[in-house]
Order: C-alpha cells, then structure tokens, then sequence
C-alpha cells in the first residue's frame, strides 16, 4: 500500500491495516493510534516520531525500522520482529513486547517503564544511555528473556522482574557518559537468572533478589550488593 493511501484511509476513520505492506515506507511525525497492524510488513521503515499509542502490531516485521522518538505506549507488540531496528527515545511505556525479538536492536534512551517483554529475545541489544536520557526499564517484566551479550550499562531496572532471564556474558556494568552512570538493579528480581560471566562492576543491587541465579564467573567488583539475597537464600549486608 501507498504511504499516502494509508493515511487518507485511516483519517476517513479506517483502523485496520491488517499485512498491510508497507517495505521501506516513510510516514514520520503522523497520528496513527489505535490502528490494527497485526501481521504488518515494516521492514526497513521510517517510522520515527510516529504515534502508534494503543495500536496493534502483534506479529509485524519491523526490522531494521527507524522507530526513534516513536509513541508506541500500550501498544501491542507481542511475537513482533523488531532485529536491529532503531527505538532510541522511543516511548514503550506499558507496552506489549512478550516473545518479540529485539536481536541487536538499538533502544538507547527508551522508555520502557512497566512493559511487559517476557520471553522476549534482546540478544547483543544495545540498551546503554543517549546523550540525553538513560534507558527505562523501571518494573519492565522481562521474565524468560534472552539479554545474553546486551548491553544494559547505565540503564535503569530498580524493580524489574528479570525471573530465568538470560543475562550471559551481559554488560551491565557502570559506564562513563558524561558522568558516570551506574546501573540500577535495585529491589530487582533476577531469581534464577543466568548471569554467567556478566559484568555487575559497579552496578547498584540493593535488596535484589539473587535466589538461585547463575552467578559462574559474574564480575561483581564494587557492586553494592547491600540487603541483597544471594543464591544460596543468605542476605549480604
């Protein structure tokens, strides 16, 4: 479909743009809320700016999409394809991304607060801060997920639900961004996590939750690991 077919149609009231195809479209800074894109063929899309708030993208292939500064709270992303798209500074408050793939996905700077990405596969994800903002995982449901080699420095995950999440050889360490920024782990739940050989150096755990996590070769120089509950169910003081 044509860029401004699209639009006209859904102006007219029209929401549902199901496998629509829209390869390499350019609709930046549009309003497109509400609308049913399950299923949508996206890839290599400039979408930035874009406000998909509510919208439907159950299953779409967003690959290698520009999606940066996008609107995409509360919107429906579950199973999407979103491999080495570009959601720095997006808005993905709330939103549903449970078994999406974000495999080398740039999400710098998003905003990720209370999303639920269970299962998701964030492999080799690069998710340190822009120049402006840090990442936001604040109470983001990451239960299941695959971080394996992510980087996670600087972002902010107090609360986050990280149950057998994979977190392998992750970066998770304080980083150096104009100042220095260390991750924030705090009251997180990383039970039975795998952070095999992952690096914590400097990261903030404060009251986490460590029961039963994979801690093989975990580099946890200078962490603060106060009131954290180790694997082995003791408590750090």
């Amino acid at each position: 479909m044509d860029p401004s077919a699209l639009l006209d149609r859904y102006r007219l009231g029209e929401r549902s743009f199901l496998e629509v195809k829209l390869l390499e479209a350019e609709l930046i800074h549009v309003d497109l809320s509400g609308a049913d894109f399950s299923g949508a063929d996206l890839r290599q899309s400039r979408l930035g700016r874009t406000n998909f708030h509510r919208a439907r993208l159950a299953a779409a292939d967003l690959s290698e999409a520009l999606l940066w500064g996008t609107d995409l709270s509360d919107a429906d992303l579950s199973r999407a394809l979103l491999r080495e798209a570009d959601l720095s500074g997006a808005k993905l408050v709330g939103t549903l991304l449970e078994g999406a793939n974000l495999c080398k996905a740039i999400v710098g700077g998003a905003n990720l607060t209370s999303a639920n990405l269970s299962n998701a596969i964030l492999f080799e994800a690069d998710l340190r801060p822009t120049s402006d903002q840090r990442t936001d995982l604040g109470s983001a449901n990451l239960s299941g997920a695959d971080l394996s080699y992510a980087k996670l420095n600087g972002a902010l995950l107090c609360r986050a639900n990280l149950e057998g999440a994979k977190l392998c050889r992750a970066s998770l360490g304080t980083i150096h961004y104009a100042e220095k920024l260390a991750t924030d782990l705090s009251e997180v739940n990383l039970r039975n996590a795998d952070l095999s050989y992952a690096d914590l150096s400097g990261a903030i755990l404060r009251k986490a939750d460590l029961s039963g996590a994979d801690l093989t070769g975990t580099i946890l120089t200078e962490a603060d690991l106060a009131g954290a509950i180790w694997p082995d169910g003791s408590r750090r003081h």
